[in-house]
């Protein structure tokens, strides 16, 4: 039996009742938890849900167009406080607005069970596609979704688990070059600063950073700092060991910030080379400016908009992978030389 209704749509309470040879009444009682409804029914009706692979639709009435689509996109970066994933989203909403769609945004704070919660509750309202930052290395539970209509792209990290659109920046590149920079400088004692290799962006990242070393035969120096908050006390173990580094490569906006905090407040901003991933705010305005491999954040989110709704709008080919270069910024952080 084929259980995605024809032409690809998504499954409605009609294809349940049909499915579960109840009433349409029966399903609207039972996926809205509006009781009487006799348990042998209910059971019915739950089992063709779950074959279906039906979401109930809570914008029905008021956002459903004519044509089936719910002039709604779902959103789910890491953390919508972050400049960065905001850059994000108002790409997106750019490219949105111009067909008088709305995009509903949540935070998964890189917590899988936060962000597979957050993925139900914006399916559930129906939404025509689902843009995502992944943290969960499972995404597979969204293929029926997809079977059924479902609009998908990833953008900052690949999907692991499931083959999808994806919209990514040159992290390895764009860090092989930061470093390569801080070499032609004549810095040899570089040091990493950035989150664990957990997700794909850090470990990209890091990959670049030992690339630009391993022809120099130069050694590795790395700190790894779980949360942004740390990386300021990683910075001054840095400055205080025997053997300090004359170069810094932070690998995280928010990290960067951090990293500066620790140079300014021991007063080693005009001493110790630095090179940030990721532009920060006022950037430009200290002294000395931060030198920084330059992302695109509003772009990223523009082309992820333009993939899913190509999509939207037919295409079914194979999926595609964006790749957005990331350009070194010359300021002055990166320019110091070492001492001697």
């Amino acid at each position: 039996m084929n259980l995605v209704p024809p032409n690809g749509r998504r499954p409605t309470m009609k294809d349940v009742a049909a499915m579960a040879g109840v009433s349409l009444s029966t399903v609207s009682r039972v996926v809205n938890g509006s009781p009487p409804v006799a348990p042998e029914l209910a059971v019915k009706v739950e089992r063709a849900v779950e074959m279906l692979g039906y979401r109930h639709n809570h914008t029905a009435g008021t956002l459903r167009r004519a044509n089936g689509l719910s002039g709604s996109l779902g959103l789910i970066i890491e953390d919508v406080s972050n400049p960065f994933f905001s850059a994000v989203h108002r790409g997106i909403e750019e490219v949105a607005r111009t067909r008088s769609v709305v995009t509903f945004a949540g935070s998964s704070d890189e917590d899988a069970e936060r962000e597979h919660a957050l993925i139900e509750a914006v399916l559930a309202r129906r939404v025509d596609g689902l843009i995502v930052v992944p943290t969960a290395a499972d995404h597979t539970y969204l293929l029926r979704d997809v079977a059924n209509g479902l609009g998908l792209v990833f953008v900052d990290r690949p999907a692991q688990s499931i083959d999808a659109d994806s919209v990514l920046s040159d992290n390895r590149g764009g860090a092989q070059r930061a470093v390569e920079h801080l070499l032609a400088h004549g810095h040899r004692r570089i040091a990493f600063v950035g989150p664990p290799p957990t997700l794909y962006t850090a470990r990209e990242r890091l990959a670049g950073y030992r690339a630009a070393l391993a022809p120099a035969g130069l050694s590795e120096l790395v700190r790894h700092a779980v949360e942004p908050a740390d990386a300021y006390g990683a910075v001054l173990g840095l400055l205080d060991s025997d053997h300090a580094p004359t170069a810094l490569f932070t690998s995280q906006n928010l990290i960067t910030i951090e990293a500066l905090r620790a140079l300014h407040g021991r007063g080693r901003q005009h001493e110790i080379a630095h090179v940030g991933f990721d532009d920060i705010v006022l950037a430009s305005a200290i002294d000395p400016a931060v030198t920084v491999i330059a992302q695109d954040p509003v772009g990223l989110g523009r082309a992820a908009a333009e993939l899913l709704f190509s999509r939207l709008d037919g295409f079914v080919g194979p999926s595609r992978r964006v790749e957005l270069p990331t350009p070194l910024v010359v300021r002055g952080s990166g320019e110091l030389r070492p001492p001697g």
